[in-house]
């Protein structure tokens, strides 16, 4: 069954435009938890602008007293991050190629150019016990050169494939994706996937094989404030639980 975590981004978000805290990250962590989520997911970045540094840390210490939820990290490998991510003992960071004044995540790994570092990045964190996945495209070339970082998964970014769900190029993408998932399998590469995913197109991108995790936020949140929470976390669940 594929794990659902959830970002919690967004929750911070909402908290930093007003100026105190309210809402609290960690009681709505609390709330996704005791409604049976499989994972919570942040993505700090160096402006702060929604999950901060410290959030991160206190997200690490509420999970710790749930050992069976697992706390993923996302981000650009600088050494802040790095520093924050090995203060924190995630079970799995994710690295992304993010630009520190990019809106959101839009593009996977160019590993021929970030090979050295990836490699690097991924021996430090491991050496801490930390999992570590890699934001990809669905490309099958560069999926095979992530593949000699060492990294222990990929996570497949999932724009495209959302962006063109209902559309008649749907099939032609969602091959894409079938085969890139495939190859990283083949490697021995575990495999999550995250962006854009929602309540509507994610069971079909779930009939690919072997999808361990997907992580969601922004449309999980707006789905929560339009249909309550029980209800959305309720219905993402029993999407996983028929994933292939």
């Amino acid at each position: 069954m594929t794990q659902l975590s959830v970002n919690l981004n967004k929750i911070a978000l909402l908290r930093n435009s007003r100026g105190r805290d309210f809402p609290n990250v960690v009681e709505f962590a609390k709330k996704f938890i005791a409604l049976g989520v499989h994972g919570i997911t942040v993505h700090p970045r160096e402006d702060e602008r929604h999950i901060t540094r410290q959030d991160a840390r206190d997200l690490a210490k509420l999970l710790a007293d749930y050992p069976d939820v697992e706390f993923n990290i996302e981000g650009y490998p600088s050494e802040d991050f790095l520093d924050l991510v090995e203060a924190c003992n995630p079970d799995q960071c994710t690295l992304v190629p993010d630009a520190a004044d990019q809106l959101t995540s839009d593009h996977g790994w160019d590993v021929a150019w970030h090979h050295e570092l990836l490699e690097m990045v991924t021996d430090r964190l491991k050496k801490s016990g930390i999992r570590v996945a890699a934001f990809m495209d669905p490309d099958l070339e560069q999926i095979r050169r992530v593949a000699d970082t060492g990294v222990d998964r990929i996570e497949l970014y999932t724009e495209e494939y959302a962006s063109t769900y209902g559309s008649p190029q749907q099939d032609a993408v969602l091959k894409k994706y079938i085969e890139a998932s495939a190859e990283a399998q083949r490697l021995e590469l575990e495999v999550n996937a995250g962006h854009d995913l929602d309540s509507h197109n994610l069971a079909t991108f779930l009939t690919i094989p072997g999808i361990l995790e997907v992580s969601i936020g922004h449309v999980l949140t707006v789905e929560c404030i339009e249909q309550g929470m029980p209800t959305v976390v309720a219905n993402y669940l029993d999407i996983c639980k028929e994933s292939a």
